[in-house]
């Protein structure tokens, strides 16, 4: 079982490169930082988990600039991004950013990746929130092909390009580790179809396990080896029993979440979770 963090990082939490360095101290695998590029002062879209919108929403910094501070901090850690919101993103750049982290990092990068929530967020992207995650399809697939090709081109309903020429080329071969976040209908399709692994958040052990079982089917009738998929669960629940029964029922990552807070805030709470994974 490998275990990581999560943080909102702004300006007024612990600084990405601090907090690297607290993390690989303690033995973390790796570091995930969420992403949002805004949030619309409308407010249509309801929170997911209820009540007000925590403000870290909107102040949080850039996650490839945050995970780069903390790579340049360190030499072990993983540097991921927790979610990265593709449907937001152009796949040209994204692919070189990704790439950019991964060879700073000596091969350290993990792309997490979802569809999000925020219908007006996206909207302002240029998104449509129902055609989401066709979007998000094309885009990861474009990206693939400009990692592993000197000459990428690709040709899709949302995206569409001739052949070009985009290095860097990730360190990690063929890419780094792509994530699918999210627990939908439809998302261990996505998952067996193109990711490296899934990202749910915490979820009865019961139900896990039945889904893991259901990724390993979709994922071998798709001529895949279910044991290529990893399982990643997100806001875990820092207890050791429920770890124990993470660990039984297939997954190899939990990811802990912290408050957007100080230095003399989250270090005790590292090492309240360093403590499990002994």
């Amino acid at each position: 079982m490998q275990f990581g963090a999560s943080i909102f990082i702004t300006e007024y939490s612990i600084r990405p490169e601090e907090l690297g360095r607290e993390l690989e101290a303690r033995g973390f695998e790796s570091l995930w930082i969420p992403e949002h590029t805004h949030i619309p002062v409308s407010r249509r879209t309801p929170y997911p988990a209820g009540g007000d919108l925590p403000k870290e929403y909107w102040h949080t910094y850039d996650p490839f600039l945050s995970l780069t501070a903390a790579a340049m901090a360190t030499t072990r850690l993983k540097l991921a991004t927790g979610i990265c919101l593709l449907i937001e993103r152009d796949p040209i750049t994204t692919a070189k950013e990704v790439a950019t982290l991964d060879r700073l990092s000596n091969g350290r990068a993990i792309f997490g990746i979802g569809g999000g929530w925020n219908a007006e967020e996206m909207e302002n992207h240029g998104t449509e929130y129902k055609s989401r995650w066709r979007l998000l399809r094309e885009r990861v697939l474009a990206m693939k092909e400009i990692w592993t090709k000197d000459e990428a081109e690709f040709h899709g309903e949302f995206v569409n390009f001739d052949p070009i020429w985009a290095f860097p080329k990730p360190v990690q071969k063929p890419h780094p580790p792509i994530l699918m976040g999210g627990n939908g209908a439809t998302t261990l399709d996505r998952v067996a179809e193109f990711c490296d692994g899934w990202l749910p958040i915490t979820m009865r052990s019961n139900d896990l396990v039945e889904r893991i079982a259901e990724l390993n089917r979709k994922a071998e009738a798709a001529g895949r080896d279910p044991n290529s998929i990893s399982v990643t669960i997100f806001a875990a629940k820092p207890e050791r029993a429920a770890i124990e029964k993470l660990e039984q029922a297939g997954v190899s990552r939990v990811v802990f979440l912290m408050p957007p807070a100080d230095r003399e805030t989250i270090l005790p709470l590292l090492d309240r979770y360093a403590e499990l994974m002994s």
